[in-house]
């Protein structure tokens, strides 16, 4: 076996590294030499502080699939930043960079120079391809077949063995690099649910039940015996007892409501009057998480920041936002909208019902994602309109991701689509972290304090660690680095922070 099979049977970076980082470990102990894989936030993928082979000292290995002129240069600059001491030393002696194909003379010209202008002279600097590799390969030729067999099982061995940082220390330093990515532009924005949710938007589910009343309510309307209180008794009790999807449960709904081409307007307008009217009154349209986005969207002297916002979401609210703080922006629901130059495009790729549809024109052209024939056709047609927008943003942008839960399949093969050949994860979401304490009690009215709800709390720490390891790892594995937070109070206060 050598390293060109590796590349042929997965083609994606990930298998490339872990297959590397997990030869480099067996080759490193069996010299009896301490190996550590590092965190992603850190310097390198993996350190051998004592050295091995020829590499006296503490060494530093980088990982690249391909390495371009460009690739180079980043690697070399992002050291020479971060890895100086007060001194003016640099806190290792060798830099090993690993790729997938052949250095070429001339990239190890390029090299030198570079060395030369960055002052990266007090590190020995050592580039590998496929015949150093190979030669490793070589000598551990078992286990080497071993490791590429298993390389999701070693990915995860990995994943867990990575040295364990504060969550809350790793969360501002990602910060600090999408605070630098947002300044340079090339920015958007994907929305989803829990962005409506604070403002009082109801969830999918109490969505689907009001429409389910409405429904009811219409066929039983001459049934003096049966009130709007008993109809909502037998939804509920109908959504306990049968535990349909709620994408399967759309598609009922509209199977029941829409008979004919004229009843689509009124399954539109239904679906439309139950959305504003089960929001939480409560809660201001203009939500705290509302204004940290419009704000990010608000154009500075050197132009806009984000170019463009993605949003899974029907209703019109961020739209209010905008235009109350005077952000040029053009709704776009439909394939071949055009849109100025200077305004902000929204894409509702979902489908859109604004409140006020007198406001705008062919809505009625509008692919509503709402139930499962809807999903069938955006999920089945590659080239739909909506998933044209969507992934030309993942590649063409970085992207952060918010109020999504990232369990979509679609946004995930686009996710996938996107990050093929990508050496580091380009994209940002921010998701929920399971906090120790939520975890492991439970409110109880009755008892103060909380209940404790699992017996072996250090266990679940241990879990909870674990847990938290894997989805950061599988989400980097579609190009997303995660952005943790414990509270969805917490958001607003992280997106300001891109600001300052």
């Amino acid at each position: 076996m050598v390293i060109d099979d590796i590349l042929v049977n997965n083609k994606d970076y990930f298998s490339f590294e872990t297959f590397v980082i997990s030869l480099l470990k067996l080759h490193i102990e069996s010299q009896n030499k301490s190996y550590r894989i590092v965190n992603h936030s850190s310097l390198g993928d993996a350190v051998a502080d004592s050295g091995f082979d020829d590499f006296n000292g503490k060494t530093i290995i980088e990982i690249k699939p391909i390495l371009q002129t460009n690739t180079i240069l980043q690697i070399l600059h992002h050291f020479r930043r971060n890895s100086l001491k007060i001194d003016n030393t640099f806190a290792f002696e060798n830099l090993l960079v690993i790729s997938s194909r052949k250095i070429s003379l001339n990239a190890k010209i390029l090299a030198e120079q570079i060395i030369k202008t960055h002052d990266l002279s007090g590190v020995n600097i050592t580039f590998w391809g496929p015949d150093e590799l190979n030669k490793i390969i070589a000598k551990h030729k078992k286990e080497a077949t071993n490791i590429a067999n298993n390389l999701f099982t070693k990915r995860l061995e990995n994943a867990l063995s990575v040295e364990t940082k504060d969550w809350k220390i790793e969360r501002d330093e990602r910060l600090n690099v999408l605070k630098d990515i947002y300044s340079k532009g090339q920015f958007s924005l994907f929305l989803g649910a829990g962005v409506s949710a604070s403002a009082g938007m109801a969830d999918w589910n109490t969505l689907l039940n009001s429409l389910f009343v409405t429904y009811l309510t219409n066929e039983f309307s001459d049934d003096k015996k049966i009130i709007e209180k008993d109809i909502t008794e037998i939804v509920s009790r109908l959504n306990n007892l049968d535990e349909t999807s709620a994408i399967m449960a759309a598609r009922y709904l509209r199977k029941a409501l829409v008979k004919n081409t004229k009843e689509e307007t009124h399954f539109l307008n239904a679906i439309t009057e139950n959305l504003y009217s089960l929001r939480d009154k409560i809660q201001p349209i203009d939500s705290t998480l509302l204004h940290s986005i419009t704000n990010l969207c608000m154009p500075m002297r050197t132009g806009a920041k984000v170019r463009s916002v993605i949003t899974y979401n029907f209703d019109d609210l961020l739209e209010r936002i905008l235009e109350l703080k005077n952000i040029k922006h053009h709704s776009v629901y439909i394939d071949n909208d055009f849109c100025d130059p200077e305004d902000l495009p929204v894409y509702h790729v979902h489908g859109f019902l604004p409140e006020n549809r007198k406001k705008y024109t062919a809505l009625q052209k509008s692919t509503l994602v709402f139930s499962e024939e809807g999903y069938h056709l955006i999920y089945s047609d590659s080239y739909h309109w909506s998933n044209l927008v969507q992934l030309s943003n993942l590649r063409d942008s970085n992207c952060l991701m918010i109020g999504l839960s990232m369990t979509d399949p679609n946004l995930r093969r686009l996710l996938d689509i996107s990050a093929r050949n990508l050496d580091k994860p380009r994209h940002f979401a921010l998701m929920k972290r399971i906090s120790h304490s939520k975890f492991c009690y439970q409110k109880d009215k009755q008892k103060n304090p909380d209940l404790q709800i699992v017996s072996n709390l250090k266990a679940a720490s241990n879990f909870l660690e674990v847990h938290h390891k894997l989805n950061e790892d599988l989400m980097r594995e579609l190009g997303v680095t995660i952005i943790w937070y414990e509270n969805y109070e917490d958001i607003p206060l992280l997106l300001d922070k891109l600001n300052i």
